[in-house]
């Protein structure tokens, strides 16, 4: 059974509960990284020519024979200077001390934990990938970083970048461009653990390729970087180890800086010693021609550093704090001529709390010299409402993402989100060259306001009414059927009571015509592409099926990329529906349950890898039984017992929820069920998988969006009526009425004049 991504993830995760307490994770993700390219190598490279040697006595075969020893501290050491040495690898998978006591404990103590420590990392096999394009280890090195940048603290989680910024940064700049050539360049000045590289990198088109270049200072970090290159298959990506500013090591021959075709960077927020080892006022390179940045905060100094490494065509993306748009005096001076030389392409707004050691909202500048001399304007996007709360971060989804890079590369003006705003109208003395985004783009939600006529004599303003107009366009006599004139101007009256709202709107024939109209486009979009997911693991998918992926091969990511953007262009023309919420459906869905499907099909085909198997036992790592048959658990990662049931035992089920003996009904219920896994076929396979769990579920999920959009409506009409449904003139009407019952009351009971 090939490995899941989850219970690789589990296992990673586990290794790391046997250090905690020894160290911080800013510690210990030194040792589970380095154990991680340990195993990998091994499992590809032993005895197997490659790139890497694994030499006799270094390699995790030698490390799972010492579980137990009471000197496995000081032999893994050894195992892996071997290792090291014979890949001249020496200062990067050997900076971690596996016999360090002040970490790892003494005596048995270290025995113990580095035991279980390898015991976990060999149940894993890397011996084989499951598809083409699958970066299952590196999606795994990612994980890793991303819970090591949450778990080290604000600051120390500033080596990785997340994996969405990433992928945008890379795609505005134009990495992705069919054009872009394997001897084109890629720089990153500030590499960190080199996940910005890599993500920018993996844009590049398939077969092309980028040749990557970077610098980081601190050598741990660097050390990762290095690692994080050969577990993506980067061998030959040349990281140097740095202060950038200070001892830039990217330089030609004639001792200037070298430049690339593109660069990307994520340089530390407002770094306050970054003149250390520097003259900025006689810098040999020239970078600081635009202006000095203050003693205290470097942020302009790397983008000046980053500016000047571009070839006068490059393009670049910088993540920067949103105080470079705004910051006065010397950040000022530097940011007008940046500005008047063209330079800065567009700005891009980010939420807050998405990057690790900081919670504040930063942005990505975009550099583009090659029509700087003629820009006459920076295309701005407020992209500060579009994310996911995740744990304590927030997070960027496929579908911000994709809205964020087709509003740029598309210079496309929308209302709230996104403008190109004027040189001219940046420059004018209200604004003095402040790129404060909110200058220009107003982001806020439109004031609900209150009618105060309406209040006090009755009646639903015809302003809010007509604000829903969206609506009304697609039911267009659905407006007569809730509201009508109630015989003052601007002002019309509900026909409908609170109560049937939802139940009106729900049964009103325009409703169901659009709803037949998602349907049909839904169901348009399955029958272009169910002979595509059939082609998955058939090996050599026929010509015509991989011209709907444009490639020369059938990848997992090409697979969910023709799926999602057909998805996307379809619903573009649905009104009503945000397209970007359905394409958010698939693309959660491929998340968290179709991309592990597919890979699975792809490493053992559909019969396979829909057989049953035995449940993970460990206490981490406890799994919960899809099945259990006279005591013996069973996990169905690809067919759900459900979606057999559903298919092939329909009635036995009902019958055994309503038979006497529900137990014995149900347990003879569960034989029949495991024993017909037993004979699916690859046709049946491929029908239970796509039609019943995959298109099923897709399906619901564009159901479910149709219905809130439903919700919507409904709720905005009943608050109407609500809100205006007593006047005040009624509410004094009733206020007297209750006065003189109760003073009436009063007089009976003798008491007057109160």
């Amino acid at each position: 059974m090939a490995l899941k991504k989850s219970q690789l993830y589990s296992s990673l995760w586990q290794s790391c509960d046997e250090l905690r307490g020894g160290m911080d994770a800013s510690q210990y993700k030194d040792y589970i990284l380095t154990l991680l390219f340990m195993k990998y190598v091994s499992d590809k490279y032993a005895g197997t020519p490659g790139t890497l040697i694994v030499p006799e006595g270094g390699g995790f075969a030698d490390m799972a024979v010492l579980q137990g020893d009471k000197e496995i501290g000081d032999k893994i050491n050894k195992i892996i200077a071997r290792l090291a040495e014979a890949n001249n690898l020496k200062g990067v998978i050997d900076s971690a001390d596996f016999n360090d006591e002040s970490k790892l404990g003494s005596g048995k103590e270290m025995q113990d934990r580095l035991s279980k420590l390898v015991g976990i990392f060999n149940t894993l096999d890397f011996r084989a990938n499951r598809t083409e394009g699958d970066d299952l280890l590196g999606d795994a090195y990612e994980y890793l970083m991303r819970h090591f940048a949450t778990e080290s603290g604000k600051s120390k989680g500033q080596f990785y970048t997340p994996a969405e910024v990433s992928r945008i940064m890379a795609k505005v700049i134009g990495i992705g461009d069919p054009g872009t050539r394997r001897d084109q360049t890629l720089y990153d000045a500030t590499c960190g653990s080199g996940s910005l590289l890599l993500k920018a990198a993996d844009e590049a088109p398939h077969g092309n390729g980028i040749s990557i270049y970077g610098q980081e200072m601190d050598n741990a970090t660097w050390a990762l970087a290095q690692m994080n290159m050969i577990l993506h298959d980067n061998p030959t990506a040349e990281l140097k180890r740095g202060n950038t500013l200070a001892t830039p090591l990217f330089k030609t021959d004639g001792n200037r800086l070298k430049t690339f075709d593109f660069a990307v960077a994520n340089p530390p927020f407002s770094a306050k010693s970054w003149s250390n080892g520097l003259e900025p006022a006689n810098d040999i390179y020239g970078r600081f021609e635009d202006g000095i940045p203050p003693e205290k905060n470097g942020d302009y100094a790397f983008l000046l550093h980053f500016i000047a490494s571009l070839k006068c065509t490059g393009k670049g993306a910088i993540i920067l704090p949103h105080g470079v748009l705004f910051r006065g005096n010397r950040e000022a001076d530097i940011r007008r001529r940046l500005v008047l030389r063209g330079l800065i392409k567009g700005i891009i707004g980010l939420p807050p709390n998405l990057f690790y050691g900081t919670g504040i909202p930063a942005c990505i500048l975009v550099i583009d010299k090659a029509h700087a001399q003629t820009r006459n304007g920076i295309f701005m996007i407020d992209a500060s409402n579009g994310f996911l709360k995740d744990g304590n971060k927030n997070r960027l989804r496929a579908q911000d993402i994709h809205k964020i890079v087709t509003v740029f590369n598309e210079q496309k003006e929308e209302p709230r989100y996104s403008r190109m705003v004027p040189v001219a109208e940046i420059a004018n003395p209200a604004n003095d060259y402040n790129l404060n985004i909110p200058r220009y783009i107003d982001a806020s939600e439109p004031i609900d306001v209150h009618d105060l006529g309406a209040h006090l004599n009755g009646g639903i303003p015809q302003r809010d009414i007509d604000a829903l107009a969206r609506y009304w366009h697609v039911f267009p006599t659905l407006r007569d059927t809730l509201f009508q004139n109630n015989g003052m101007p601007g002002y019309s009256k509900a026909r409908v009571p609170i109560g049937e709202v939802k139940t009106t709107i729900l049964n009103h024939p325009e409703f169901h015509a659009y709803q037949r109209r998602v349907a049909d486009l839904y169901h348009a979009w399955r029958e272009m592409h169910e002979p595509l997911l059939l082609a998955i693991g058939a090996g050599d998918a026929d010509a015509e099926v991989r011209s709907q992926c444009g490639a020369t091969t059938l990848r997992p990511r090409d697979i969910i990329e023709t799926l999602s953007e057909d998805l996307l262009v379809r619903f573009a023309a649905q009104p009503l529906l945000e397209p970007y919420d359905v394409y958010q459906c698939l693309m959660t869905y491929w998340d968290e349950v179709m991309q592990d499907d597919v890979y699975l099909i792809a490493a053992e085909g559909w019969v396979q890898a829909a057989q049953p198997r035995g449940v993970i036992t460990d206490k981490k790592l406890k799994e919960t039984p899809d099945l259990v048959v006279k005591r013996r658990k069973y996990k169905m990662d690809l067919v759900p017992p459900g979606v057999l049931i559903a298919r092939y035992f329909a009635e036995e089920q009902t019958a055994a929820k309503s038979g006497k003996n529900v137990k014995k009904a149900q347990a003879a219920l569960d034989e029949k069920v495991l024993a017909r896994y037993q004979t699916l076929t690859e046709t049946e396979v491929q029908t239970l998988v796509i039609h019943d769990k995959w298109f099923a579920s897709i399906r619901s999920a564009i159901a479910d969006e149709a219905q809130r959009l439903t919700e919507s409506l409904v709720g905005r009409v009943k608050a109407l009526e609500a809100r205006y449904a007593t006047p005040l003139r009624a509410l004094e009407q009733e206020v007297e009425v209750a006065s003189a019952k109760v003073k009436a009351h009063l007089k009976q009971m003798g008491i007057e004049g109160v």
